[in-house]
């Protein structure tokens, strides 16, 4: 008889909740790991995973969701917390490159009451049309959260980046997108979440051609930046450092 996997997403933001029930093996770890990849694009500030009805069949089915952690360690880069896993699968876990520095909690419901303790980001996330006016939309936010961050030193650089990051999807994605901006740490980081699968990539166009730079100068610009594939498009990211002091 086939393994069966069952991914329920309870909960998207600010905490996010997938519950992961059946059994994971070779045929189904990379379920497992499209789900959670899918789950840490919202960019919740933290992802819980209800393992209390997970069986490990095949350690070696975990690997894929091992390449998750590592992949998102840079961005989204966020908390992932393994709940109520059972003694068979702690062990797993712990034997899986990448995932050795998973937290791990006793159940979810104490975890989630941890989480919602936590103060939440300060993050600006809004959904646009795939329209030539979304840049100047997105421009105007940038420079209005800047401000009220007091970060006024990346505004035009912070806003150049968003600019071109809409820019691609209304020229090439041609999705409703979902725009977020962050700080943390001292830190800018902007991301476009789209619904078009299509990988993009840092061009180097000829003198004479009318297109092709929007990406190769977010990655000139940003201190690091990335594309993030999940089942149902992308999310393009990038991020700004403060200037050594």
């Amino acid at each position: 008889m086939p393994s069966q996997l069952v991914c329920r997403p309870e909960r998207d933001l600010p905490t996010a909740v997938l519950t992961v029930s059946g059994t994971v093996d070779r045929l189904t770890g990379d379920a497992l790991g499209a789900a959670v990849r899918r789950s840490l694009a919202a960019q919740p500030v933290r992802l819980l995973l209800d393992v209390s009805r997970l069986a490990v069949a095949d350690p070696v089915g975990l690997g894929t969701f091992g390449s998750v952690v590592s992949q998102t360690a840079e961005f989204p880069n966020v908390p992932i917390v393994v709940c109520g896993a059972d003694p068979d699968t702690s062990a797993a876990l712990a034997a899986t490159p990448d995932c050795a520095g998973v937290e791990m909690a006793d159940d979810c419901a104490s975890a989630l009451a941890e989480a919602d303790r936590q103060p939440e980001p300060d993050r600006v996330r809004v959904r646009l049309r795939p329209v030539p006016e979304a840049c100047r939309h997105v421009r105007q936010l940038v420079s209005q959260a800047c401000d009220r961050w007091h970060r006024s030193e990346f505004t035009a650089t912070a806003a150049l980046i968003a600019t071109e990051l809409v820019a691609n999807v209304v020229r090439h994605a041609h999705t409703t997108m979902e725009f977020t901006l962050a700080v943390r740490d001292g830190r800018i980081t902007m991301a476009v979440r789209d619904g078009c699968r299509h990988m993009p990539r840092a061009l180097a166009p000829g003198r004479s051609d009318t297109g092709g730079r929007g990406l190769r100068l977010v990655r000139d610009l940003s201190a690091a930046w990335g594309v993030l594939p999940v089942s149902d498009g992308k999310v393009v990211w990038s991020r700004l450092l403060p200037a050594p002091a």
